[in-house]
């Protein structure tokens, strides 16, 4: 096959494994070996890693773009699970995590058809002469961790991209530097997150709880109801639903709290999300200052702003129905009495009483005219 530079990097695991010795009990664990090469210089990288499964198989992905300190244009791999969740002749099925790590890193992924060798062949040599000029050294030493091991197999991997390849008078590395190095696209700023999954309903309220944190994210409200998909990272909290992304937020790890957009919420619930004391008194002084009082000393003869902020709700919710002047009259008589509540301004509303004359506001209180009441003069 014709390779063109910067086109493709071929990825596989080997089918021998190396292994670690447990310095305190003795036993011997068996570990993967990453393989990945570029398809024009052949420069090869190779990682152990604890297993096949995904966030191995992507660290080591990662750690391939950033020792050849670029992206190639496509990733190729064997139909491994970590990659592919359903393999397909014409269309296979990418593993979410594993395309949203292409995502970040502005490459593609293009499967290797199922029984076809020929479209991996390129990693399958390489694997097999990993295990002559890699393996066969390694295996003389017992190694006590994954680090001590990676850090060996760095050393003969220099070796084997600095040798020249059979009948040329170059290496790997001298083709890569000549003819690949320059025309991949480069490596972005930030690493890549590996993302967990959680699925949850959205709560009745319009949040979703992220179970293993027990914290409480928003979600726009016409998804209440849905079951919906989080992708989390150590930073980052993403709400998908049939694929789309409906909310992003940052992650916080605080037990049964609850983090908010406010464009999430519905129109009454974002009015209810901004009561504030001063809010309302904001509210109260575009009407009186007669009012703004009146709620001043409501808020002052509760222990907790938010006991207030119904009935604050209510009083001003007069404006509407009976107008500011009548509102202001009954908070001028609700201060003469000194009774502060939501009941007195309705009383006050309902009998009319704000419609009495200005001489009313004395202490005592005029004389219905009635016929069975006797007025002073009778008892002249």
């Amino acid at each position: 096959m014709d390779h063109k530079a910067g086109d493709k990097l071929y990825v596989d695991f080997a089918g021998q494994k190396l292994s670690i010795t447990d310095k305190d009990t003795g036993e011997i664990i068996t570990v993967e070996v990453f393989v990945a090469i570029l398809g024009a210089s052949r420069l090869t990288y190779v990682e152990a890693v604890s297993s096949q499964q995904k966030e191995d198989f992507i660290t080591a992905c990662e750690n391939t773009l950033h020792y050849i300190g670029g992206v190639p244009d496509a990733i190729v791999p064997d139909n491994l699970k970590a990659a592919v969740t359903k393999s397909s002749r014409f269309e296979p099925t990418l593993n979410e995590t594993f395309s949203d790590f292409a995502d970040h890193y502005g490459t593609t992924i293009l499967p290797a058809r199922a029984f076809r060798p020929r479209d991996k062949a390129l990693v399958e040599g390489a694997v097999k002469i990993m295990y002559t000029r890699i393996y066969a050294p390694l295996r003389k030493v017992v190694y006590h961790s994954l680090k001590d091991l990676n850090e060996a197999i760095r050393v003969v991997l220099e070796e084997h991209n600095n040798r020249f390849l059979q009948g040329r008078n170059y290496s790997r590395r001298q083709q890569f530097d000549e003819i690949e190095r320059e025309v991949l696209n480069p490596l972005p700023v930030l690493r890549y997150e590996l993302k967990k999954q959680f699925h949850a309903t959205v709560m009745k309220n319009g949040y979703v709880c992220l179970g293993p944190d027990k914290h409480y994210y928003s979600v726009p409200y016409r998804f209440i109801g849905r079951k919906i998909k989080l992708l989390y990272s150590s930073s980052s909290v993403e709400a998908f639903y049939h694929y789309e992304r409906i909310a992003m937020h940052k992650r916080t790890r605080g037990l049964y709290l609850y983090t908010t957009e406010k464009d999430h919420l519905a129109s009454t619930h974002q009015f209810v999300a901004d009561w504030s004391k001063d809010k309302f008194l904001g509210w109260a002084s575009s009407i009186h200052e007669d009012v703004r009082l009146y709620i001043h000393n409501i808020f002052d003869r509760k222990q907790h702003p938010e006991q207030a902020y119904k009935s604050c709700l209510g009083i001003l919710g007069f404006s509407r129905k009976v107008g500011n002047e009548r509102l202001i009259m009954a908070c001028r008589r609700g201060l003469h009495y000194g009774v502060y509540n939501y009941k007195t301004i309705h009383m006050i509303l309902e009998k009319k009483m704000d419609q009495y004359e200005e001489s009313l506001f004395a202490d005592e209180l005029p004389m219905p005219s009635h016929d069975n009441i006797r007025g002073e003069d009778y008892y002249k």
